[in-house]
């Protein structure tokens, strides 16, 4: 029994916006096969075509920026290992003991002002009338 051939990759990151959002996907890192290498270029297979970066700058930086692709490509930027990624993820709203705390800090008898309690105050109160309440154990 014969194993098959190792398959090696080169990677992109596909970030296609559609303009229709029922379609959306962030953007993911896609891996292109890699199809022959020589001493100078490395080729690879990219939605049917095969196309080609500078294999010593892809060694030694582990990226080559296609100066003959589109932005909107996922291979404008060809990566020698898979590219991590990052998505946004908003901050965590304070805690409720967190907003006391600021409240009691923005009060005028602990040298905050009238505006700055009245903003504190209001954030808390907005926060612990939509925080439910913890479950009963």
């Amino acid at each position: 029994m014969t194993t098959p051939a190792r398959t090696e990759y080169v990677w992109g990151i596909d970030s296609t916006v559609d303009d229709d959002s029922t379609r959306y996907r962030p953007p993911h890192a896609v891996a292109f096969p890699v199809v022959k290498k020589t001493p100078k270029r490395v080729y690879y297979e990219y939605r049917g075509n095969t196309r080609f970066v500078d294999r010593q700058r892809l060694e030694a930086d582990g990226q080559v920026h296609r100066l003959s692709g589109g932005w909107w490509e996922a291979d404008c930027t060809v990566y020698l290992t898979e590219p991590a990624v990052y998505r946004h993820t908003p901050p965590a709203p304070p805690s409720l003991a967190e907003l006391k705390a600021a409240m009691a800090d923005a009060h005028p008898d602990r040298g905050g002002t009238d505006e700055a309690f009245i903003a504190a105050r209001a954030r808390y109160e907005r926060a612990r009338t939509t925080t439910p309440a913890p479950a009963a154990g």
